[in-house]
């Protein structure tokens, strides 16, 4: 395949692009119909008794092209494309416009501003042995033109570093990795596009967070949704499905290398249709 150079349309620099900060990454049971329903159809999707593994990586970035920012992304599940294996992301919030506009031209990503609004919850229902403790609220909500809609309340344990002598031991190993992903297949950038992340920070096993689905969310009631509110209902499956593993990410440095054009491929939204 003829590999023709590629010009860099948002104004963010060269790449690889460095994102540094911290991170969940939440791995989930996704049921197989729920990831076909929204990965493109030429994917085999990997599974096994009905489930795929799906989840999400939520992020916040105190360095970055674009200044300091949130990101969750729901990953619908992996996918198999010889001789390797892929994750899809069903969809993208960043707090961030140029994000935003940078994971949409650059990657086809189906990137949406949102916004992220964090409280914190003391910890009074069990006994901490470095102080009380605290749970991290975050409410993310979609903004779509003047329209916002609430999607999820995430709940996780806030880790307790400040009086623990041996914080950096608390906070993991170092590794590096390599994390592939599929992209493309949008109104933004139809052709199927792969790329890698490569990160390196230190990771520790973690409780897994609770995702509930916003009280504030319109649920569609025989009313037929329009293809980003579907994207957004099949977003919300996968955020919900259940959790089995949970990675805390700390002293995060992540260096995103340019897509590559797999195929040309089509932009045919939703075309596995989906039911809730």
């Amino acid at each position: 395949m003829e590999i023709k150079e590629t010009k860099y349309s948002s104004g963010y620099g060269k790449p690889p692009w460095i994102f540094k900060g911290s991170a969940l990454y939440q791995f989930h049971l996704v049921k197989a119909e729920i990831a076909r329903a929204i990965i493109p159809k030429e994917f085999r999707l990997v599974e096994a008794f009905g489930y795929t593994l799906g989840g999400f990586f939520l992020a916040n970035y105190s360095e970055s092209p674009f200044g300091p920012f949130d990101e969750l992304v729901a990953i619908a599940g992996i996918v198999w494309n010889p001789p390797t294996s892929h994750a899809w992301a069903a969809r993208v919030y960043v707090n961030s416009d140029n994000a935003c506009t940078h994971g949409r031209k650059e990657f086809g990503l189906p990137s949406q501003v949102a916004t992220f609004s964090k409280s914190l919850t003391a910890i009074s229902d069990r006994p901490q042995r470095n102080g009380k403790g605290s749970n991290v609220n975050i409410h993310v909500a979609e903004i779509d033109g003047p329209v916002t809609t609430g999607l999820y309340d995430i709940r996780l344990e806030s880790p307790i570093l400040k009086t623990n002598p041996l914080k950096w031991m608390a906070l993991g190993p170092t590794i590096k990795m390599s994390l592939p992903s599929f992209s493309g297949h949008t109104e933004y950038i139809p052709q199927l596009l792969k790329y890698s992340c490569q990160i390196e920070c230190r990771v520790k096993p973690t409780s897994p967070a609770r995702v509930l689905g916003s009280m504030n969310r319109i649920e569609s009631q025989n009313v037929e949704l329009n293809e980003s509110s579907k994207k957004r209902e099949m977003s919300i499956s996968v955020m919900l499905s259940k959790p089995i593993l949970a990675l805390e990410f700390n002293c995060l440095k992540m260096e995103v290398q340019p897509p590559i054009v797999v195929s040309k491929g089509s932009h045919h939204p939703l075309e596995h249709g989906y039911n809730n």
